[in-house]
């Protein structure tokens, strides 16, 4: 089993659902704040932390392409093209979130993908994903990011992070 192991097939399936779920709404009700709350126009910042060299501001743009706005374009099938692939990334990590052994990796499936859908549904709706927190320090900036990438690339992480330790030891019976 893997390092994050216990729990049944059953339970950690809807354990990693039910986070998936949760990471879903989260990134589409901060996506709903920034379009229809705040009414943050494109590239306008608000800053929402400074510390010291550190600053996080809010910083609506459109990403029309993959993680880092990486294969973008505005041609009429690329928004369809990019959902449709993560729509298949996503349904390959919920076969494999059906197998998971362990609880990390269950929510690590579930964070990506909750995040995927979310952003699917975005490329759905406007044709690009809606990112709009920017991180930086000592002035250079971060990708402007979302709710939604945060939780992939967490999840991504927590995922290789297990795929690399050693699995736990069950504890030895002391006789």
């Amino acid at each position: 089993m893997s390092a994050g192991s216990g729990g049944s097939a059953p339970v950690l399936l809807r354990l990693g659902l039910a986070f998936a779920a949760l990471i879903f709404v989260v990134d589409q009700a901060s996506k709903w704040l920034i379009l229809d709350v705040l009414f943050l126009p494109e590239r306008q910042n608000i800053p929402l932390l400074a510390a010291g060299p550190f600053g996080l501001d809010l910083t609506m743009v459109w990403n029309r392409g993959v993680t880092f706005g990486l294969l973008s374009g505005d041609g009429a099938w690329n928004h369809l093209i990019l959902a449709g692939l993560a729509a298949v990334i996503a349904v390959f990590m919920l076969r494999w979130l059906a197998r998971a052994e362990g609880r990390m990796v269950a929510l690590a499936l579930g964070a990506v993908i909750g995040g995927a859908f979310g952003n699917v549904l975005d490329r759905l709706r406007f044709g690009a994903v809606v990112d709009f927190v920017d991180a930086h320090a000592w002035g250079w900036h971060w990708y402007v990011f979302n709710v939604a990438d945060a939780a992939i690339v967490c999840g991504v992480g927590v995922l290789l992070l297990d795929a690399l330790l050693p699995p736990a030891r069950a504890p030895k019976d002391s006789a």
